[in-house]
């Protein structure tokens, strides 16, 4: 299982964004959908599904945080006319933040805002081989603009394995970005390639909620470890998501939770569910026991 997974939050429409997703790009398909009962948004579905053979993850989760460009997915192509068919797909009830043309790092670029909400930039490679087809890239702006290489030498010292590749910097005359700053930096963590940039533009949006990276952790010593290096926002801990310093939304979660929502019973997933909504840091004992209906037994007897 892929240590990271992209969780992406809408209000309602998490099957509708999943299958556009992958209808879009190849090698995508919907894997399982469970529905969570009584959280706090109501019943939610939860959509596994995997984009160009990546794991992703959708959840309804009620109006409560709107995706921006704060956080983006790069899709490299080894074509022109890929890129051109990916844009025609997105673009409609969205709206265009790079418009589709060519520019000094590509012949075929552009970065659109999806009818959801969400970002993708699409690139045509101009023949560079590529092993990774989408990569999330976290843009530094307003209060943590400037903070990108701080971010990536951090997320380097957390996880393992973990890799900096080229830093590319700002130059005199490309204000109002300041000189040495990140213009793009890529970075590989546990084998997944991200990518992060600093913008001193005028941006009105911030990293919030909407995009969280999930990470699969195989036992309680796992959780406890990211739980107390990424975790800076206590007021932001709830059912396993926390912030990190720079505002950036993580879910440390055990990764035999995701079979127990595939494989169990209606009321093995209530039970579990329940279990974990008032928790903060995931307890694997507790969501076990859940599980296996000893928490309930307990709880009514």
């Amino acid at each position: 299982m892929a240590k990271f997974t992209p969780h992406l939050w809408f209000d309602h429409a998490a099957r509708q964004g999943a299958e556009l997703y992958t209808s879009v790009f190849p090698d995508s398909r919907i894997t399982h959908i469970t529905t969570l009962r009584d959280t706090p948004s109501g019943d939610a579905d939860v959509v596994s599904f995997e984009l160009a053979g990546q794991p992703f993850m959708a959840i309804n989760g009620g109006p409560y945080f709107k995706p921006n460009p704060s956080v983006s997915f790069l899709v490299r192509y080894s074509t022109q006319e890929e890129v051109d068919s990916a844009w025609e797909k997105l673009l409609p009830g969205g709206m265009a933040l790079m418009e589709l043309g060519e520019y000094p790092f590509s012949q075929r670029f552009g970065w659109l805002q999806d009818r959801f909400g969400f970002s993708w930039q699409l690139l045509y490679t101009n023949g560079e081989a590529f092993s990774q087809k989408i990569v999330p890239m976290v843009m530094f702006v307003g209060s943590v603009c400037g903070r990108a290489e701080e971010a990536v030498n951090f997320w380097d010292s957390v996880f393992h394995p973990a890799q900096i590749g080229e830093i590319m910097r700002y130059g005199k005359g490309e204000e109002p970005d300041k000189p040495g700053t990140v213009k793009l930096a890529s970075f590989w963590l546990m084998g997944v390639e991200f990518a992060a940039i600093d913008s001193a533009w005028d941006h009105k949006f911030a990293f919030n909620e909407a995009i969280s990276f999930m990470v699969s952790c195989e036992d309680q010593a796992e959780i406890d470890y990211y739980w107390q290096k990424l975790s800076a926002v206590p007021e932001a801990e709830q059912c396993g998501w926390l912030k990190d310093k720079f505002g950036l939304s993580w879910q440390v979660t055990p990764s035999e939770m995701d079979e127990m929502m595939a494989r169990g019973t209606p009321e093995q997933i209530d039970r579990v569910t329940q279990a974990f909504l008032p928790m903060k840091k995931i307890d694997i004992a507790q969501v076990r026991a859940a599980y296996r209906g000893e928490a309930w037994i307990s709880a009514m007897s």
